[in-house]
């Protein structure tokens, strides 16, 4: 399968940390300090890198980052 976009759902934002679940029930979290993507809220379980196009990282290029890492 072919993961898109359209396969996340975005769950929010809870104290500066963003939040995106899959279907197949994945949760990767974000915050705008963090370089990387996570697999929990704390940020300590680095599932992905992102490299973002200016010194920090957008929600986009996060959800961008979910995708290829779930394509991998």
């Amino acid at each position: 399968m072919k993961y898109s976009l359209s396969d996340l759902i975005y769950q929010g934002e809870t104290s500066g940390v963003h939040n995106w679940d899959t279907l197949s029930g994945s949760s990767f979290y974000w915050h705008p300090d963090w370089l990387h993507i996570a697999e929990d809220m704390t940020g300590h379980n680095a599932a992905a890198q992102i490299e973002p196009a200016a010194d920090k990282a957008t929600k986009a290029e996060a959800a961008e980052a979910i995708v290829k890492h779930l394509n991998k």
